[in-house]
């Protein structure tokens, strides 16, 4: 099973320097994140937004990573693997290699970047309102990308908590992590957003 995606050229029209791809939560699908890039001041990027592989069962026209209707995570194994192969396939689409990639997400999309983004050599991870699945794995942390968690002290979908936690396992396990909290809820609000850009720009990407 292969993911369909939303490609967005860099906005000044050039040959794309960087690839930003964003992981939508869920129920909700790959235009979600899609709608966030006129608020990014990106302009050598390229952006790509896969929908998630399996149908939400209560929201029509919403994806899913995974049932999170009980505890048993069905689909989380399949996700993973269909999520590393798309990644992996992207410098043979693009021609931009992993090590000039960004991958983000939001809710359960950001859950995703964490869990198959610690394992791939990528420019850096970042998890908005998102969480930390306990069957998580690293390899060596000094091969880990860097990691930006973003989250609202006000989240009542995603307690602060979870990212609170996800903080703490993710630097005992040695990898870096920027952390930040805002006043919001389950959103991403401009403020995150900046903070997004900063966190790219470090990478020396921008």
């Amino acid at each position: 099973m292969s993911l369909n995606s939303i490609a967005i050229a860099p906005v000044n029209g050039s040959k794309p320097k960087y690839l930003l791809v964003g992981l939508h939560g869920w129920g909700s699908n790959a235009e979600d994140l899609a709608a966030l890039v006129p608020s990014l001041n990106l302009p050598n990027c390229q952006f790509i937004f896969p929908n998630a592989p399996f149908a939400h069962p209560q929201v029509p026209g919403g994806k899913a990573w995974y049932a999170l209707e009980d505890r048993s995570y069905r689909g989380l194994s399949e996700s993973r693997d269909i999520l590393k192969e798309f990644l992996e396939s992207l410098k043979k689409n693009t021609g931009i290699p992993l090590s000039q990639t960004i991958l983000i997400g939001f809710s359960q999309g950001g859950a995703m970047t964490l869990d198959v983004g610690l394992n791939l050599p990528l420019a850096g991870l970042c998890s908005l309102s998102g969480y930390l699945h306990s069957s998580i794995s690293v390899g060596e942390a000094a091969d880990c990308p860097p990691v930006l968690i973003v989250h609202g002290d006000r989240d009542l979908v995603v307690p602060i908590q979870a990212a609170i936690a996800a903080r703490e396992r993710l630097t005992e396990m040695g990898v870096t992590v920027q952390y930040q909290e805002f006043a919001m809820g389950h959103e991403i609000i401009p403020a995150a957003i900046a903070l997004l850009e900063k966190f790219i720009f470090a990478r020396s990407l921008g």
